[in-house]
């Protein structure tokens, strides 16, 4: 009955009766054939209307193989050869006849002297062939390419020659199992102030620095590449994807690498040119998916440990904005840079009412600096309290004890901003890393002259509190 049913037929208005059940009709057709329950029936027997829908209809997908333990940068012998069908914008669509790739596998380009690049669609015409390369997009690993620059497919862009190692790593993996990961919590000190003070990173920690534009995010990163090299001996790598040449190039001539990722832009334009279906501002409908699947990848085992920093642009400032909300849940600290305080002069314009860690706990980071951390924030909120005041009436309309707190939270503010070593032929001031017991103990000093007399009680009082901690 599969082989001789009419399965449409034009009604009196020209259109198609029965067009509903052409869907139904090739899943089953195509169905049969696949899983042998048909052993005598053929594509050749059907119908020409039928063997043309079913060849229009959409091959079975093959799954993703195992790649994550392949070293190898060779394809596999024999692999099948496709032709290029479709070019829209980046998207190219590829047609094989036989032994259809798996997903995820790279694409080669036969017949070109230079690798293909997808943002340039010249010299393609349908009908070129295509080559399976039999695994997905594989880059050089190891101490070979420690300085080196490459792009996303793994070739050198630096014009410094090839990269000679003999390792190589796919770009897909697994994220680790629970039973591999260490869960020991550790602070990764970055001589920064207000970050050590008010958010400590977390060694092998996710941290999102939440910025527009122009308020410090590259500088960020690129004084956390100079603190972690310096003080750790650690390596970095940047991975600037959706960013413009410049940022690239600033980075390139300071000859380190730092973890960087921008993943949400550009998935959300790649996304628009596949023709799925936007969801809200336009980012693709599995942000949250795509965003989990890299996120979990970032851990700490006991032969090491990643710590990602992820600079992440905020549209006009609204951190409610799908990918900074989708991002949040994957986070263990937040930094946010505010243009309110960048207006003050005061770099790094950190907002330290807008900061979260998850290991600011006294039985990780230790009471005194929970304490001081606290102390901090406390003058600040009060201070940011008085600011409508302030703006109608002035300082002066305020009670003695505001005013105290007034000028003490604007000493707290301005001892928060700290000269950067990579920004030294901006600023004339040398750069600081400073510790994080010496910026635990300048906080503590500062808020030790709440109600006391001279200055020799403050400093008193800051020794004494000092040595109550230890």
């Amino acid at each position: 009955r599969l082989v001789g049913c009419t399965w449409e037929r034009p009604n009196a208005t020209g259109g198609s009766q029965n067009s509903k059940t052409r869907t139904g009709f090739v899943s089953r057709v195509a169905t049969a054939l696949a899983s042998g329950a048909f052993p005598e029936l053929s594509p050749s027997m059907l119908l020409p209307q039928a063997q043309l829908l079913l060849r229009a209809a959409p091959a079975t997908l093959q799954p993703a193989g195992d790649y994550a333990t392949q070293t190898s940068a060779l394809p596999k012998a024999g692999a099948a050869t496709g032709r290029i069908v479709a070019v829209i914008g980046a998207v190219v669509d590829v047609q094989f006849d036989e032994g259809l790739p798996p997903i995820l596998n790279a694409l080669k380009m036969q017949g070109r002297e230079t690798r293909l690049v997808l943002e340039v669609a010249q010299n393609l015409k349908e009908g070129q062939k295509v080559l399976d390369s039999g695994a997905p997009v594989k880059i050089p690993v190891g101490p070979e390419t420690l300085g080196r620059i490459m792009n996303v497919t793994g070739e050198p862009i630096d014009e410094r020659g090839p990269i000679k190692t003999k390792q190589f790593a796919a770009i897909y993996a697994e994220a680790l199992e629970f039973m591999e990961m260490n869960v020991e919590q550790e602070i990764l000190v970055t001589g920064i102030k207000v970050v050590d003070l008010l958010a400590p990173y977390a060694k092998g920690g996710k941290i999102g620095v939440f910025a527009g534009a122009g308020v410090g995010k590259a500088v960020l990163m690129l004084e956390l590449i100079n603190n972690i090299a310096k003080a750790h001996g650690g390596y970095s790598v940047v991975a600037g994807v959706g960013e413009r040449t410049n940022e690239g190039n600033d980075l390139y001539h300071e000859m380190i690498e730092s973890g960087v990722i921008n993943l949400k832009d550009a998935t959300s334009k790649v996304s628009v040119l596949l023709g799925r279906i936007p969801s809200a501002v336009g980012y693709q409908p599995t942000l949250a998916a795509d965003m989990g699947a890299m996120q979990e990848r970032i851990t700490t085992t006991g032969k090491g440990s990643i710590t990602s920093v992820q600079a992440i642009y905020v549209p006009a400032d609204d951190l409610t904005a799908p990918a900074p909300a989708t991002t949040f849940a994957h986070l263990d600290a937040t930094t946010a840079l505010s243009h309110a305080i960048a207006e003050l002069g005061i770099y790094l314009a950190v907002d330290p009412l807008d900061f979260s860690s998850r290991i600011m706990d006294p039985n990780i980071v230790g009471s005194e600096h929970c304490d001081v951390a606290r102390g901090v924030e406390k003058m600040l909120q009060d201070y940011k309290s008085l600011q409508d005041i302030i703006a109608i009436l002035s300082v002066n309309e305020l009670s003695e004890e505001d005013k105290l707190t007034v000028f003490r939270a604007r000493k707290i503010r301005h001892f928060l901003s700290q000269p950067f070593q990579v920004a030294e032929v901006f600023t004339d001031h040398m750069g600081k890393l400073v510790p994080l017991k010496e910026t635990i103990k300048g906080f503590q000093q500062i808020l030790a002259f709440y109600m006391v007399g001279p200055i020799e009680e403050a400093v008193a009082k800051a020794d004494k509190r000092a040595e109550e901690h230890s």
